[in-house]
């Protein structure tokens, strides 16, 4: 009968695991600079204390 195209379906995949794996670094980024921002703010905060 008629043979079934499946590229569109697997360019979606592609796209939503792209999407996720974007949205996994993003939340990583986001993670690692709060904690750098912290430890910079203590460091200052030492120094001023000095």
């Amino acid at each position: 009968m008629f043979r079934r195209d499946e590229r569109g379906t697997t360019a979606i995949e592609y796209g939503l695991v792209g999407v996720l794996v974007s949205l996994a670094i993003i939340a990583g980024a986001m993670q690692t600079g709060e904690s750098v921002r912290g430890f910079f703010e203590m460091v200052q905060n030492a120094f001023l204390a000095l």
